[in-house]
């Protein structure tokens, strides 16, 4: 089976759309920017649909939520389950609840432990981690280049270390760094924040009282990104002497853009991965072939091509 989609095909399978159906979907945290962008895509999608009802829960950040709302969805007999996972790495469990009951599991987002060993009536749809942090950290090492910079140090803000984004961003960063052409920047602190933006202010707030010295911070998403421009600017550091981005080009990230505080974010077309979860779950709900993976592309964001984002996420 192939393990990417074409765009014609990507195009298909979000195109599906039919008969009387009810899935049940476990959100890992409904208090989160993209994820909220994520979920209303699949509601907005939908309720576009014919006999299409979705059930949406909010696991809080809780993996032993999330896995009783899955055991709850298969005791009411959903005809399938959209999960973006809490904890990656507890997926196998999850995967094995559905398909011991027959039914269809859709991971969206968040890339699953066992995605190359999912059972046939399971996929995943998300975009490629492999394009996030390495689109990311080119810009940020072309702007440092760009202001002169020969020698350049620079602060990673990680996500939940128990997430495959957050780790895979991460190595992406370092995979840049480790090139020729940007061998130049050197990491000199790295945390997680969690994905946080209060978080990531108060990890910057520590960093600049104890007086680190960096050219470039190089955030796992755009509320950490927002977090560290926050304390930068309550510390009253011009904002022209420091590269910052982020991931998944959020409205409140892209207004950060348009104000002249956030350098670079990538976006994530998180409505786009919504739709293809539920036309994805649809698909296998009534029998039909899909691809185990559905990617869906990362694009490059800066200001100059703010302008063609402001009204996608």
């Amino acid at each position: 089976m192939k393990r990417l989609l074409t765009a014609t095909a990507i195009c298909a399978v979000m195109g599906t759309a039919a008969q009387a159906e009810n899935i049940g979907v476990s959100m890992a945290l409904f208090d989160d920017n993209f994820l909220t962008v994520l979920r209303n895509g699949m509601g907005d999608h939908a309720a576009s649909l014919d006999d299409v009802t979705l059930q949406i829960e909010d696991a809080q950040n809780d993996v032993g939520k999330q896995l009783n709302q899955i055991q709850n969805f298969v005791a009411s007999g959903v005809d399938a389950i959209i999960v973006n996972p809490v904890d990656t790495d507890a997926t196998v469990a999850m995967s094995q609840a559905a398909s011991d009951a027959g039914i269809p599991l859709v991971y969206v987002n968040r890339e699953p432990v066992n995605v190359d060993d999912l059972p046939e009536n399971q996929a995943f749809v998300a975009s490629d981690e492999r394009e996030s942090g390495t689109l990311q950290t080119q810009e940020v090492c072309r702007l440092l280049k760009e202001a002169g910079k020969t020698e350049a140090k620079a602060i990673v803000l990680m996500g939940e270390l128990s997430n495959q984004a957050a780790r895979m961003r991460t190595q992406d960063i370092k995979d840049v760094i480790a090139t020729p052409d940007c061998s130049f920047i050197q990491i000199v602190e790295e945390q997680t924040a969690n994905w946080q933006r209060t978080q990531a202010a108060d990890l910057m707030t520590n960093w600049i009282t104890s007086g680190l010295e960096f050219d470039a911070v190089i955030s796992n998403n755009d509320e950490m990104a927002i977090g560290a421009i926050q304390a930068l600017k309550s510390a009253g550091r011009p904002m022209d002497d420091i590269i910052i981005g982020g991931i998944d080009a959020t409205q409140d990230a892209l207004a950060a853009m348009e104000a002249g505080d956030l350098d670079v974010t990538v976006f994530q077309n998180a409505a786009g991965q919504g739709q293809g979860a539920v036309d994805t779950a649809l698909k296998l709900a009534r029998g039909e072939d899909v691809e185990t993976k559905v990617y869906v592309p990362f694009e490059l964001v800066t200001p100059a091509n703010l302008a063609d984002y402001q009204a996608r996420n």
